[in-house]
């Protein structure tokens, strides 16, 4: 099941809090399944997460699984919890985002200091001190934002990424 899709990293992803609950998308192809929905999802059965990630640099796909792959309620903020990564997308982007909390730019959750991620880099996600899983981001924000980082292939910007999930 897709539950997210950007396929341009624009400034889609710069969306409220009560946009991520519920979800959106736009005609490009641009998605996100909603929050309260993936919660219920993945608290009532089991799931894993694979990212398939295009590098803009050469247009090459790479993949990121995650075994284990849950989000917890609103009252938590919609905390993350994934781990067991394999795949050939590089190093493990999404593990500094394990435990976070959801931020967006009118609700933020990161624990970076100097403001807030989603403000600063244009897209809601699981930031931590910013991450290196940056899905959600806009290109608009240069090198640090969509992106993965620390591809194969030595880069880190994306053309285009999708979140899937998976029956376990």
């Amino acid at each position: 099941m897709l539950i997210q899709q950007n396929v341009d990293g624009f400034d889609f992803f710069n969306r409220s809090w009560a946009e991520f609950k519920v979800g959106f998308n736009d005609s490009s192809g641009n998605y996100w399944l909603g929050n309260e929905l993936l919660s219920n999802l993945t608290l009532t059965r089991r799931y894993k997460l694979k990212f398939d990630l295009q590098a803009l640099s050469n247009g090459s796909w790479y993949y990121a699984e995650y075994s284990t792959f849950r989000v917890l309620t609103e009252a938590y903020n919609y905390r993350l919890q994934a781990a067991g990564y394999s795949g050939n997308a590089g190093d493990d982007a999404l593990s500094e985002s394990n435990g976070m909390m959801f931020n967006t730019y009118d609700r933020d959750n990161d624990r970076w200091r100097a403001g807030n991620c989603a403000v600063t880099y244009g897209g809601g996600f699981w930031h931590n001190a910013c991450s290196s899983c940056d899905v959600n981001h806009s290109r608009v924000h240069g090198p640090h934002g969509f992106a993965w980082e620390n591809l194969p292939d030595g880069s880190k910007e994306l053309q285009s990424s999708r979140m899937w999930l998976q029956c376990n």
